[in-house]
């Protein structure tokens, strides 16, 4: 499985790597939204997406958004990940296309539980 990881923290970034590499999954990282487009035009297509709720350049919401609206990323799975545990943020992006929100920082199984599903 591969995953991209898009959060403004290196730290947090770090963590969900190290998370996604136990669970066998191989993983790209950005540093923010405009990054985390660039890169999913050049990997390709994975698996799933990490995405912030919070970042400078644009939020998650924002990135979402965009990539639900960009035909080539078609089934990826989005999930928001950030330190907003209020269900009104966890309504706001399923509404704005999210598969799934996690609050940081996830557990192992937390995480495992909101990827994909092998076919």
């Amino acid at each position: 499985m591969r995953a991209l990881v898009v959060d403004d923290s290196r730290g947090m970034r770090m963590i969900l790597r190290h998370l996604l590499t136990e669970i066998g999954c191989e993983t790209a990282e950005a540093a923010g939204g405009a990054e985390g487009l660039q890169r999913l035009q050049e990997l390709g297509r994975p698996d799933v997406v990490l995405v912030d709720w919070h970042m400078p350049d644009m939020d998650g919401l924002t990135f979402v958004r965009a990539v639900r609206a960009t035909a080539s990323c078609e089934g990826v799975r989005l999930v928001i990940v950030t330190a907003e545990e209020d269900q009104a943020y966890a309504a706001a992006a399923r509404q704005a296309g999210a598969d799934a929100f996690l609050a940081k920082p996830p557990s192992r199984e937390a995480l495992a539980a909101s990827l994909p599903r092998p076919a």
